[in-house]
């Protein structure tokens, strides 16, 4: 099988990238390269710069390498962003989703992995939020994933794709310091990037009703995600060579364990070495709820996944490809 990875020179996308041809699938790569870096791609690994909204690049990227199924990872995703730029956010992750499977299903492709969010669910009030808990998006973004959801499901019913969507919360790690994160939007770089220029790393309040006040968030390596797409797409091979009729499976990727924000504060200064200045507690962000933590458990059941790494080895291999980008030359 060929797989076309949108996004894939992106931090998620590249993880993806290198999982599938390990386990011996072929794949090419599509990205705008607005957040993707094509060192970030094994070498030989076939890369068409260009967006999912050009729809004639589609369909010659498709035909041209031969690809049976997507994995769509390809999207904005700041959440303030996404506040004060709606228009851009429904037109770059929805009007594009849409265009991509235009092209999909006029090509005959009957296989797609989307890569949604744990954003889908907004303010959850339940210890564990499992794939049935109400999804009430708070911003934009958890609106087009969501909106996304919808989409890649009605296509599916309609013209028998079989479709997965992803469902993932807090990602970091990295599988080798090249393919870190490079961005500050969330939590693990946001922290390392204000202690090392020397200023206090800021908590978004202390006054939550969680055991230390902080927010309490579900914590995935970004290989540990990786795997799970790739079995994703495994199962929807399975499905697709079964038979005529598509099939739809929605998955949350988390490990079921919360991690508050002082604790995650706390192990990035103990594997990091740099203890001040301390943590600067901040007014709350609008928006931010309590507590998110995923149940696993469809997950594990349907594709036979779980998770192997935890966080202290996240914040240690997200800061080495940390270090490895302060010390590259520019």
């Amino acid at each position: 099988m060929t797989w076309l990875v949108t996004g894939g020179a992106g931090y998620i996308g590249a993880h993806v990238v290198r999982a599938l041809p390990a386990a011996g699938e072929r794949v090419v790569v599509l990205d705008d390269l607005s957040a993707g870096l094509p060192e970030r791609l094994p070498p030989g690994t076939p890369l068409e710069r260009g967006t999912v909204a050009d729809r004639a690049l589609l369909d010659r990227v498709i035909a041209g390498h031969g690809v049976t199924g997507v994995v769509h990872l390809a999207a904005r995703k700041r959440v303030d962003e996404s506040m004060a730029e709606p228009l851009l956010y429904y037109r770059e992750n929805v009007t594009g989703l849409r265009v991509l499977l235009e092209a999909v299903v006029g090509a005959g492709v009957r296989r797609f992995v989307f890569s949604s969010s744990a954003a889908v669910y907004g303010m959850p009030e339940a210890d564990l939020v499992t794939e049935d808990t109400p999804c009430v998006p708070l911003n934009p973004y958890g609106e087009t994933k969501l909106a996304g959801e919808w989409l890649v499901r009605a296509a599916g019913r309609a013209h028998g794709l079989s479709t997965a969507c992803l469902r993932y919360f807090n990602v970091a790690g990295a599988a080798r310091p090249e393919l870190a994160d490079t961005g500050v939007s969330n939590v693990v770089p946001m922290f390392f990037d204000a202690l090392t220029r020397g200023a206090a790393p800021r908590i978004f309040g202390d006054d939550y009703p969680t055991p230390d006040g902080t927010c309490v968030r579900d914590y995935i390596h970004v290989e540990d995600l990786a795997e799970a797409h790739l079995a994703a797409a495994r199962r929807l091979a399975e499905r697709s060579a079964a038979g005529p009729a598509g099939t739809d499976l929605t998955v949350n990727v988390g490990t079921g364990r919360g991690v508050s924000v002082r604790e995650l504060a706390d192990l990035v200064a103990e594997i990091t070495g740099i203890r001040e200045p301390a943590p600067l507690v901040v007014p709350r962000r609008p928006g931010d709820p309590a507590r998110v933590v995923a149940s696993a458990e469809r997950i594990g059941r349907e594709l036979g996944w779980s998770p192997r790494h935890g966080v202290p080895e996240m914040v240690a291999s997200a800061w080495e490809g940390w270090g490895a980008r302060r010390s590259a030359p520019s």
